[in-house]
């Protein structure tokens, strides 16, 4: 163990080095993130099935919102049940569970024999994506160092929407092929393969080391932060202690103290806002809008795949200038771009007239999403928590995010069939709404260390 000589006074930066970028930092942090691909994948590919199910199952506007939310109940419940689990079995095991429910998951939806049957293996699905929007991000905020954290974690989102294009691009595939009754069980099936190999890699990744240390296993702590790059360990491991230290004397206080209203108002109404904005509604219904708008399958199926593209390009673009424009900032700009398009959108179905630009509408509404909240969202509930508070924290942020996902997402279709519009004109009213909360309530995180992070929480209350 090297010299308590390197340690440095606790009021000073961590390090005068910068931390390094290591494989095992990379690697790590893309194991992680594949939650995130399966969490985009799983929640798509329902697009491509919703005419097949609704005709093989005769399914009313109700039971296809049923249907389609009813993987979002069971994401409820995974939510819910991460931080005891992930506070418990450690992040990484707790993440091997999600991998399993997800395997699980697409091969029962696969070969479901019945609508029950294919509700139920949904909602298995939906345990494992909620477990992995919670410690997916919440396992690479802790690993990553704070110069690098917001791009780190912001890969889990890049993940998702990487997830979304696939699920998009298999649909395609699967249509072209022309499979017949079998194609939804193929489209619903796809997943397993990523499943599979997400849980095989995540016995190749370290523990969390502030988890370790929460735990008192002091070398394994050291070991995991050397080999993720952290250019001084051992004072690193001093400023986790004592955060620790100082928040266990705490522990006494829920969540729901007055200590952390500013924080878990902030994450609530985040995971509130992100589904408000209408963006896995019209993903999981995504064809159904084009065909709406006339466009054949085929065709609905292919301009799918430029939505899922260009969503996929803007939070790459994200990803690169988060760090610098600040979390913020790109809510800010996302609320009022995102907000013209819904009333695009909305415009275009009251008149019935220029359908054509349904695509380039729906373009600008996914990159709008994608530069701002779907890049944003992830990363500033992982960082507004303490450690002693992080892992409820970030599941009440998520479990708002998912509750208001399955209602939205079940209420959709319905709304859709008295007024195609309607459902468009709420979320372009949400957003307006987004913009002054964010504007006068959000603090700014960029570049804050998480052990730094509840004194300015307490300080901006």
């Amino acid at each position: 163990m090297a010299s308590t000589q390197r340690i440095k006074p606790i009021g000073m930066p961590a390090s005068a080095e910068q931390p390094r970028i290591t494989a095992v930092l990379v690697v790590s942090s893309a194991v992680a993130a594949l939650g995130g691909l399966l969490f985009g994948l799983d929640t798509a590919v329902i697009a491509g099935a919703t005419n097949a199910l609704s005709e093989l199952f005769r399914l009313s506007p109700g039971m296809l919102g049923v249907t389609v939310s009813s993987a979002l109940w069971g994401t409820i419940a995974g939510a819910a049940l991460a931080p005891p689990l992930g506070e418990r079995l450690g992040r990484r095991d707790s993440l091997r569970i999600a991998a399993i429910l997800y395997l699980v998951s697409a091969l029962g939806c696969a070969f479901a024999w019945s609508w029950p049957a294919l509700l139920a293996f949904r909602i298995v699905g939906g345990l494992g994506i909620g477990a992995s929007s919670v410690l997916g991000p919440m396992y690479i905020a802790e690993i990553a160092p704070a110069a690098w954290r917001g791009r780190l974690v912001c890969s889990f989102q890049i993940n998702i929407v990487i997830g979304i294009l696939l699920a998009y691009l298999s649909n395609y595939v699967i249509v072209l092929n022309r499979l017949g009754l079998a194609e939804w069980r193929w489209e619903l099936g796809v997943p397993a393969l990523p499943a599979a190999i997400f849980l095989v890699a995540l016995f190749f990744i370290p523990r969390s080391p502030r988890w370790l240390l929460g735990k008192h296993r002091l070398h394994e702590a050291e070991s995991a932060l050397i080999a993720v790059g952290e250019p001084a360990p051992q004072t690193e491991i001093v400023r986790i202690r004592t955060s620790l230290t100082a928040e266990r004397a705490l522990s006494h206080e829920r969540i729901l103290s007055r200590r952390y209203r500013l924080p878990l108002f902030l994450a609530v109404s985040l995971g509130l806002f992100c589904q408000l904005s209408g963006i896995n509604a019209i993903l999981y219904y995504l064809n159904d809008i084009f065909r709406a708008a006339g466009f054949a399958k085929v065709s609905g199926d292919l301009q799918a795949v430029a939505v899922g593209a260009t969503n996929l390009i803007f939070t790459l673009l994200a990803m690169m200038v988060i760090d610098r424009i600040g979390r913020k900032a790109l809510l800010l700009i996302g609320s009022v771009s995102m907000a013209a398009a819904l009333v695009g959108i909305a415009v275009l179905f009251s008149t019935q007239h220029h359908q054509g630009w349904l695509l380039w509408l729906l373009i600008g509404y996914a990159a709008s999403f994608s530069f701002s909240e779907g890049a944003v969202m992830w990363v500033y509930i992982g960082e507004i928590f303490p450690n002693s508070v992080r892992a409820r924290g970030l599941g009440a942020g998520s479990l708002a995010h998912w509750v208001m996902n399955a209602l939205i997402s079940a209420v959709f279709p319905v709304l859709a069939a008295w007024s195609k519009a309607i459902p468009f004109e709420f979320f372009a009213a949400m957003m307006i709404l987004q913009f002054f909360v964010v504007w006068f309530v959000f603090p700014e995180t960029k570049g804050i260390a998480l052990e730094d992070m509840h004194e300015r929480m307490t300080h901006a209350a």
